[in-house]
């Protein structure tokens, strides 16, 4: 590989070859797949003035390096390393927005997408047709026949929900490849989340409408080398997503994914209060503070693996990171023992005041895990 990359004769870009298209790549271990990809993109392009920009999340194979090595070849490489954050719809964003070219593509490291039709998409965006065209799987011409059963299902359910939900009219609003005139892309940034998976689906949600678009098909390829950058989560991501767009953004992605994770704690709150109540007989304010720290346990740990995972805390950092939350959440955790027993006290009913007092603490204990917990380092 390293001599593949040595071979390359080195590229000088003068001002009148500044790049048309910036082709986006977001990576996390694909160090075996930059140079096919450059050598594809190379090939693709042929005379067209473009620019790659690699958005590499620190990948332990070290992939950040081999696209460094490539860019003293030629300057129309470049490297974004990202350090302390992960996610494809974060790295995408960034990407973007240093990219130098008029238009920006976005395309995999996996060697799944057809780099091919990126000539087609600038044409169309370049003869004012679109000022966003996506690559479709599910277009007449197009074809995903390398999922497999499972992976079809669920990109076919969350594309119906996408459609239906948030009114997309696109076949393949869940494709991750796709080119935009950038300066379209940069009046919509601020609208988008850095987290989750779903870039394409975010941006037409946040354009409202207001992109004209065309999707052009594509044959979505078999995954060469690396690693995918999609996990067990990003059903939850997509819900959130879906949510925080049906909210108007009032509700950030962020904030969504901490109140499912609350929700998931209110019933680990109620189930142990009902334990502590009926199976060890303890007083009320005894079973609901202990249903509460048990609550704070769990929603720390779901937290850390979900909702903050771009920033998560490992090894050491993790205990500190939870003494942390309990410290910090105290004041919620008075508030909501005082609460529950006022209402208990009023109306003893175990559920509904064990409720109000879990509720009490979503919004403080979100706003303080970001200052204090999973703070940007």
């Amino acid at each position: 590989m390293t001599e593949a990359i040595r071979a390359a004769a080195p590229v000088s870009l003068q001002p009148a070859d500044m790049p048309i298209v910036s082709v986006v790549v977001p990576t996390f271990n694909e160090r075996d797949n930059v140079t096919t990809l450059y050598q594809r993109l190379e090939a693709a392009f042929k005379d067209v003035p473009w620019e790659v920009v690699f958005v590499d999340d620190n990948s332990p194979d070290g992939t950040w390096q081999v696209v460094r090595e490539l860019s003293r070849s030629d300057n129309r490489v470049r490297c974004i390393r990202r350090i302390g954050r992960r996610g494809l719809s974060g790295a995408c964003i960034e990407g973007i927005l240093a990219a130098s070219a008029p238009y920006a593509a976005v395309i995999d490291a996996d060697l799944q997408h057809d780099e091919t039709q990126l000539p087609k998409m600038l044409k169309l965006l370049q003869d004012g047709a679109a000022e966003l065209v996506i690559g479709s799987r599910y277009i007449e011409g197009g074809s995903a026949a390398s999922f497999n059963k499972q992976r079809a299902g669920a990109s076919a359910f969350a594309t119906r929900i996408a459609q239906h939900a948030l009114k997309v009219e696109v076949a393949d609003p869940m494709s991750g490849f796709f080119m935009i005139r950038r300066d379209r892309f940069e009046q919509i940034a601020p609208k988008l989340s850095t987290q989750g998976f779903k870039i394409l689906l975010d941006i037409i949600a946040s354009a409202e409408g207001g992109l004209r678009t065309v999707e052009i098909p594509f044959t979505f390829g078999t995954r060469q080398h690396g690693e995918s950058k999609l996990d067990s989560m990003v059903a939850l991501d997509f819900l959130g997503l879906v949510l925080a767009k049906l909210t108007n953004d009032t509700l950030s992605l962020r904030f969504l994914l901490f109140a499912m994770v609350g929700g998931t704690g209110l019933f680990v709150h109620l189930g142990t209060l009902f334990l502590g109540l009926n199976l060890f007989d303890m007083p009320f304010t005894e079973a609901q503070a202990l249903g509460a720290f048990v609550a704070m346990t769990t929603n720390f740990m779901l937290n850390n693996f979900l909702t903050y995972r771009d920033q998560r805390l490992k090894g050491f950092a993790v205990l500190r990171g939870l003494l942390i939350f309990y410290l910090v959440c105290s004041v919620g955790l008075f508030a909501n023992v005082g609460v529950a027993f006022s209402v208990y006290d009023q109306e003893p009913i175990w559920w509904l005041a064990g409720a109000a007092g879990a509720l009490m603490g979503v919004v403080w204990n979100y706003a303080i895990s970001g200052l204090f917990v999973w703070r940007k380092r």
